[in-house]
């Protein structure tokens, strides 16, 4: 066997997992067992396709790509699929398609309701996880670059707006309730980005471009497993609906 066929095939063997801290997706709970959403999906999938030991990894959201292409990881959590992203690495099927939210404080003192009205309170500041969708989208839709403020996890951007150093932080909206229903925070609330603004958006397992043999065996697992009893049920556990589950069916 020539060592391409076996890094090929290494997958069989380990399977490396990158995810990040980020409920209900991915976390860490009290015991020191990950779980969450995505990554009980994605155990539950690579046993389908015969992926051998399942080895989680932490990691910042910066860094999952560049480990993808330099064989840090083999697959990461579900992240938005993007042109700019697919030209660097593979997708699976879809696995979830969510709309954005905004991470605010209680009683939302600034009247927040979007990107729009982020744009449009010239005072406003926001945060943003280095090279998420949201930071590109919050200057698309016209929230100025000197007016957002980049971390490199989901910690420290909620924990910014609690201390009042952004006025919101944009991420996925049902990450924001994760979020707080892993730790409570009465300082804390979120507001949902009107559909109209920012429609529903896929995302997706992540692969490098030279593991085309474990994204089709995970393709073809998901096609087995997505909408099934199980996976409703899996979903159902971390908050989400049935048609949520539909949209990527």
């Amino acid at each position: 066997m020539t060592m391409a066929l076996r890094e090929a095939t290494a997958w069989r063997d380990r399977l490396i997992f990158a995810y990040l801290q980020e409920p209900p997706f991915c976390f860490r709970d009290g015991a020191g067992a990950v779980r969450g959403c995505d990554v009980e999906l994605a155990q539950a999938v690579l046993a389908m396709a015969g992926a051998g030991t399942f080895a989680p990894v932490e990691a910042e959201f910066a860094q999952l790509l560049g480990g993808l292409r330099d064989g840090r990881w083999l697959m990461t959590t579900g992240l938005f699929v993007t042109d700019e992203r697919r030209a660097r690495v593979d997708f699976s099927r879809p696995i979830w398609a969510l709309h954005d939210g905004l991470l605010v404080r209680a009683g939302n003192p600034r009247g927040l309701a979007g990107y729009g009205s982020l744009a449009r309170d010239r005072s406003a500041v926001l945060g943003a996880i280095v090279e998420q969708v949201q930071h590109a989208t919050a200057l698309r839709l016209g929230v100025p670059a000197d007016r957002i403020r980049l971390f490199a996890t989901q910690d420290e951007a909620a924990g910014a707006v609690a201390s009042g150093r952004v006025d919101a932080y944009a991420s996925v909206a049902s990450a924001h309730r994760g979020y707080l229903a892993n730790g409570p925070d009465a300082r804390l609330a979120v507001v949902d980005v009107p559909v109209a603004e920012q429609p529903p958006a896929y995302g997706a397992f992540a692969f490098a471009k030279e593991s085309r043999g474990l994204r089709n065996a995970i393709d073809g697992a998901l096609a087995a497993y997505l909408g099934s009893p199980a996976h409703r049920a899996l979903m159902a556990r971390y908050g989400f609906g049935a048609a949520e589950v539909d949209r990527v069916l």
